[in-house]
Order: structure tokens, then sequence, then C-alpha cells
């Protein structure tokens, strides 16, 4: 919320969008779901077509909605998408592992994704309604 207050942001705008992505928004679970998932797959050499891959994506989009404010939590959904490939759970949880293993620096990643995505879609917002004359101008000054 500083760094809109810093970027000129409307606050009736960011103090509500802000909470309310980082409730749903977010995007750095969905990128560590999917990644992770599919380095599992190439590891143990399955073949990903385009449309079982769009679909693990859908899947993680839509389920890491539900990993807020939980330490690691978009790690226990690797095993789902892990079995979109027909991967079996030892070999998706050995891959929760090594996401525990470097948990440290990719909670944080993902914390930085989200948070950075959330004030990007807001300043969009912001500009777009500013642009189309239904919303404050963007100021250079803080609140």
């Amino acid at each position: 919320m500083g760094l809109c207050q810093r970027l000129g942001l409307p606050k009736q705008t960011y103090s509500i969008s802000i909470p309310l992505g980082c409730t749903i928004n977010m995007s750095g679970a969905a990128v560590t779901i999917v990644v992770m998932t599919m380095a599992a797959a190439n590891t143990v050499g399955v073949h990903v077509d385009f449309g079982s891959a769009l679909l693990m994506c859908i899947a993680s989009v839509i389920c890491a909605c539900g990993t807020s404010g939980i330490a690691g939590g978009s790690l226990m959904l690797i095993p789902l998408a892990c079995s979109i490939f027909g991967i079996n759970n030892d070999i998706a949880m050995q891959v929760v592992g090594i996401g525990f293993i470097i948990g440290v620096i990719q909670d944080s990643t993902e914390t930085a994704l989200n948070s950075s995505t959330d004030v990007v879609f807001t300043a969009a917002a912001c500009a777009r309604d500013a642009r189309l004359g239904r919303g404050p101008a963007i100021s250079k000054n803080a609140d």
C-alpha cells in the first residue's frame, strides 16, 4: 500500500484492491506449482502435450487462490498437478521435499510476485479510469 501511495494512486482504489489482491491474487503460487510440476514431468521423462499443460496451468491458477497466507501452501498442490500427467505420489512428494528445501527463497519470490502484480493491476486500473475521465487523476504526490 505504501508503494501505491508513493505512485500517487487514489487511496479509495488501492485501499480495496491491495487487500483483495492479497487474498485472491496468488500468481506466485501458480507459477511455483507449474514450474515444479513441469520439472518433475521432465525429470521422469513424461511427454507433456499442450492440452495437458494448459489444463495444469488453469488448475494451478484456480487452486492457488486457496493458498494465501500459508507458508509453503503452494507446495501441497504439486501432487494434484502431477496427477494430471500420471506422476505417482511418491515422486510428487519428493518434489514437495525439494520445495521445502528451497522454501525460504521460493516463498520470498512468490510473495514478491504476488505483491508486485497487485500494484501493477491497481495502477493499470487507475490509469484507465483517469484516461476515460471516470476516476481521479494519478498524482505525483502522496495522498
